[in-house]
């Protein structure tokens, strides 16, 4: 753990301790730096952490302070998965699609979505930017926008790794329609059917739909849930299985909303071009962070090309546009070309109108409110959690993103709590559809990203009490 890290360590136990209570102002900044023989960014560092776990609070001119009811949010799991050592042919999207076909309705609380509300996202001021250049639209755009994209948008994108200290050229950037496609394309560019595929445990199931639909294997290696995959399996994975090619989510991962240091990002880059193995990293998440600063990604590292990064606005700016992108590295014309041979390109008039968006600014003021909504509302729902569900009971605090990974006592039936649940008008994601193998039959994936009121307060007590009664 870094210094920073250490030190949030002790405030949070003594917060759970009861040690520091409610109300408690925490030491100085000052004062820390010096009782700790720490550097004053190392003890901001680490308050914000602790701000981003919902455990303090900031006060202007005043200093930090313990937030009420604090030491009520669940421990974190500790243990890391532990999957079978082999390479298994995939067959989920059937049981996946049907757990997510029932819960797509906005009369259910959709605790089991794998979007954030709707309302928290500029819409009009994105209606008007598309009002407004779609009155301008050039018709040869129809053309020139085909793959790669829409040079104005491109350019966005790459000031926009710019700022996060990443030299991406345009040239690189290729538009696509959301980057679940991004993915997909990249993951078609650098296997062939029968190769075999790292991916985490647990791992976002739509890697696992792409998997199971390009006829590829899956090797599914140990991940924490504070810091990632376990890069000691991972090289393991990699001299076992031969695998082609790697899908992770380094920030925010979807479902256990682990973050990899920097050093260990380093780490895997370093370790996959030992081995030249492309890494294709899902990155939707990061700009979703609640600390001082954004997460650097994994191609940050990168030196030979070999990361190709994925993102998409669809999670933090506009919902329902359908623009995502891929700065795959070494692959983009190989990226490019399948885009060219399969969807051609991405909506016109939705890149135009989210370039016309980004020149105007307005973008970073709309993340640091949707930042400070998510961070409470991980607050208010952990909270509830621990005070809910039933003793044992174990949820990640992530520092960013909008999932909680809640891990419940042994004995629990996830997929029966999700029939239950679901037949209560409350959605989840149970963890089974999360693994090849279908693991994780006692954890639930919880969004916290729909605002926290009495219906949702009400559901979720409403699964605690269903999660008690199945370990009963």
């Amino acid at each position: 753990m870094k210094r920073y890290e250490l030190l949030a360590a002790d405030v949070e136990a003594s917060i759970r301790g009861g040690v520091l209570r409610p109300g408690d102002r925490l030491p100085s900044v000052r004062h820390a730096s010096t009782s700790r023989g720490v550097s004053p960014s190392t003890v901001f560092q680490a308050y914000y952490l602790l701000e981003a776990r919902g455990l303090i609070q900031a006060r202007e001119r005043s200093g930090y302070y313990v937030l009420a009811g604090a030491r009520l949010a669940p421990p974190e799991p500790e243990q890391t998965s532990q999957p079978s050592d082999a390479s298994v042919a995939v067959d989920v999207s059937e049981h996946v699609f049907e757990i997510l076909e029932a819960s797509m309705t906005r009369e259910v609380v959709p605790f089991g979505s794998a979007f954030p509300s709707p309302l928290l996202f500029p819409l009009a001021r994105l209606g008007q930017a598309m009002a407004s250049s779609a009155k301008a639209l050039d018709p040869w755009s129809t053309v020139d926008d085909l793959s790669p994209g829409n040079a104005r948008l491109r350019r966005q994108i790459a000031l926009r790794y710019l700022a996060g200290g990443l030299q991406v050229h345009t040239d690189e950037i290729v538009v696509t329609n959301g980057a679940l496609e991004a993915l997909n394309l990249c993951l078609a560019a650098v296997t062939r059917p029968g190769d075999a595929v790292v991916i985490e445990s647990p791992t976002f199931y739509a890697a696992l739909q792409a998997l199971e639909r390009m006829g590829l294997q899956a090797v599914e290696v140990p991940t924490h849930p504070r810091e990632g995959i376990d890069l000691a399996a991972l090289e393991h994975a990699i001299a076992r299985h031969q695998p082609k090619a790697c899908w992770l989510m380094t920030t925010f991962q979807n479902p256990l909303g682990s973050s990899m240091p920097d050093e260990r990002k380093k780490a895997l880059v370093e370790l996959l071009a030992r081995h030249e193995l492309p890494l294709i990293e899902d990155d939707v998440y990061a700009e979703l962070y609640f600390g001082d600063k954004r997460p650097v990604p994994a191609k940050a590292f990168d030196t030979q090309g070999l990361v190709l990064h994925c993102s998409s606005f669809s999670k933090c700016l506009a919902p329902g546009y359908r623009i995502g992108w891929a700065a795959p590295g070494r692959y983009a014309r190989a990226v490019a070309r399948q885009k060219l041979t399969t969807t051609l390109g991405a909506s016109a008039p939705s890149q135009l109108a989210l370039a016309t968006y980004l020149e105007h600014g307005g973008f970073d003021k709309h993340l640091r409110r949707l930042r400070q909504t998510l961070a409470a509302q991980q607050s208010a729902f952990a909270q509830a959690v621990a005070q809910h569900f039933p003793p044992g009971t174990r949820a990640t605090h992530p520092a960013g993103g909008y999932f909680l990974w809640v891990e419940l006592p042994p004995g629990a039936d996830a997929l029966a709590i999700h029939r239950q649940a679901l037949a209560l008008g409350i959605s989840v994601a149970p963890g089974p559809i999360f693994s090849a193998s279908r693991a994780f039959t006692n954890c639930l994936r919880l969004n916290y990203g729909h605002a926290w009121d009495a219906r949702s307060e009400q559901a979720l007590a409403t699964l605690g009490r269903l999660a008690t009664a199945a370990i009963a």
